[in-house]
């Protein structure tokens, strides 16, 4: 009886694998070609959204799941090799690189890390064990490189973002080893 449960238990298992599957590059858009795959990823983990019944995905997450080995991704039938795709999305936005390093290092950390553009953030960030959906982002997060500066109107505005969205602002500072040290901001009152 023991050895039919393990058995079972590892049959379970074996169903939330997800396979590697391709992504296409259409225009700046990242859409599933694999709608199950897709669909069983993005219930496991919250990669891409649905958008008309597809998969789609930011320029970031399908960076960081080719290079996880999770996807391929494809121009036109060509597969995409990490630096070329990466090299693209430089030429596209010059604080690619930086917000790609911050990005992984909050999914390499467990956290949900969703785009926070109508914020007016980079990337919004959930707590562990929380699901968009479930319940809000903890925090909103914008990756800066160690050598930047910012003025205090911009650091201003950027904790005005997180107080009126109700959520903790952190700071993602990459150094130039690609480390990321992150400062989590919050009002107080006297």
């Amino acid at each position: 009886m023991a050895k039919k449960k393990s058995r079972e238990v590892k049959e379970v298992k074996e169903e939330k694998e997800i396979k590697k599957f391709q992504i296409n590059l259409v225009g700046d858009r990242l859409i599933a070609e694999d709608k199950h795959e897709a669909h069983n990823l993005y219930d496991q983990s919250r990669y891409g959204e649905i958008v008309d019944n597809k998969i789609q995905y930011s320029v970031v997450e399908g960076l960081y799941l080719l290079e996880k080995g999770r996807v391929d991704i494809l121009n036109e039938k060509k597969k995409l090799k990490f630096d070329d795709f990466l090299k693209e999305a430089v030429k596209k936005e010059k604080n690619f690189w930086t917000r790609y390093v911050a990005y992984g290092d909050m999914r390499n950390r467990g956290y949900i890390v969703k785009t926070a553009l109508k914020f007016g953030a980079d990337f919004r960030i959930y707590d562990r064990g929380i699901k968009p959906g479930e319940d809000h982002a903890k925090w909103i997060m914008y990756p800066v490189r160690e050598t930047d500066s910012l003025t205090w109107y911009e650091f201003s505005a950027k904790n005005r973002v997180a107080h009126s969205t109700r959520k903790k602002l952190l700071i993602a500072v990459v150094d130039e080893e690609n480390d990321c040290t992150f400062y989590e901001i919050a009002w107080t009152r006297p």
